[in-house]
C-alpha cells in the first residue's frame, strides 16, 4: 500500500506544466515518487516549476518549447525522454479557447484554435508512444479535452470542435496502441479557476463565483486545479491499468443536471401548496 498508485519511480512528462492544472498534475506525479519533466511556453517557468518538484526527492528537468509547432513539440518529447531515460507516462493538458461568435470567426483564429487545443495531440501522443514502443514497457498517457466538446460551443466554436476532435483522437490513439500496452485518456473539465481564469475575471471586476451560482451545476462552484490533476494522474496510475479510450467528465455535475430543476421545484412547491 506504499505506492498504491504504482508511480514511483516512473518517467513522466506534463506539457504545460508550469502553473494551473498542468503544475497541479505535476506536482501530485511527484509528491508520488514519479521524475517529472516540465515542458512549458516560458523556460523560466519550466526551470522554476522543475526546481520546486526536486523538493519531493525525486528527478526533476525543465525544458521549453511550442507545442504548435511539429518540431518543438517533437523536440519536447525526445528531450524528456532523453533526459529521463524513457518515458512512462505523458499528460499534455495545453489549450486556450478563443472568444467570438461564429460570424466572426476567420481563417485564421480558426486554424489557431485547432493548433493549440488539437493539432499538437499527434504530435506529441505519437512521439511519445514512438518511445514507449521502443521500451517495450508500454505506458499511459492522459490529455485535458473539455466539456465544450460535448456540448455546444456558443462563442468559442473553434475551440468546441477541436476538443470534441481531440475526444475522438483519444478513443482513435487508445486503440492503435493497446497492443503495445499503451494506454490513452482525457479528462473534460467545465469551469475550472485557474490563474489564467481568475486574471480574466479579475479584469471584469469580479470572481467568477455568480456565474457558477446561477449555473445548472449542482455543486455551485468552480472547480480548482487540483480536482482535475487528480483525475488525470489517476488514469496514468496502476489504478486505471485496465482504463483506456476513455473521457472522464470532471464538471460539478453539470452533464448529469436536469437543466429545469428550479422550474421543478417551482411545480412541486405548487403542488404541495
Amino acid at each position: 500500500m506504499t505506492d498504491i498508485l504504482g508511480l514511483s519511480g516512473k518517467r513522466s512528462l506534463v506539457l504545460g506544466g508550469g502553473y494551473g492544472i498542468g503544475w497541479s498534475s505535476a506536482d501530485l506525479l511527484a509528491r508520488s515518487g514519479a521524475d517529472v519533466v516540465v515542458a512549458d511556453l516560458d523556460p523560466e517557468r519550466a526551470s522554476a516549476a522543475a526546481a520546486e518538484l526536486a523538493a519531493h526527492g525525486v528527478r526533476s528537468h525543465g525544458v521549453a518549447g511550442d507545442v504548435t509547432v511539429r518540431a518543438e513539440a517533437e523536440a519536447i518529447v525526445d528531450d524528456a525522454a532523453a533526459f529521463l531515460g524513457g518515458l512512462d507516462v505523458v499528460i499534455n493538458m495545453i489549450g486556450f479557447a478563443a472568444w467570438g461568435s461564429l460570424m466572426d470567426l476567420d481563417d485564421d483564429a480558426w486554424d489557431l484554435d485547432l493548433a493549440r487545443n488539437l493539432r499538437h495531440h499527434i504530435w506529441v501522443g505519437r512521439t511519445a508512444a514512438r518511445h514507449m514502443i521502443a521500451q517495450g514497457t508500454g505506458g499511459a498517457i492522459a490529455v485535458v479535452s473539455s466539456v465544450s466538446g460535448i456540448y455546444g460551443a456558443p462563442m468559442h466554436a473553434a475551440y468546441g470542435a477541436a476538443k470534441a476532435g481531440l475526444m475522438d483522437l483519444t478513443r482513435t490513439m487508445a486503440q492503435e496502441w493497446a497492443p503495445h500496452g499503451i494506454r490513452v485518456n482525457a479528462v473534460a473539465p467545465d469551469m475550472i479557476l485557474t490563474p489564467r481564469m481568475a486574471a480574466t475575471y479579475a479584469e471584469a471586476g469580479h470572481d467568477g463565483s455568480e456565474a457558477a451560482k446561477q449555473s445548472i451545476q449542482p455543486m455551485g462552484r468552480m472547480g480548482r486545479p487540483e480536482e482535475i490533476a487528480g483525475p488525470l494522474v489517476f488514469l496514468c496510475s496502476d489504478l486505471a491499468s485496465f482504463v483506456t479510450g476513455q473521457t472522464i467528465i470532471a464538471d460539478g455535475g453539470t452533464h448529469a443536471a436536469f437543466p429545469h430543476f428550479k422550474s421543478a421545484n417551482m411545480m412541486t412547491d405548487a403542488s404541495n401548496g
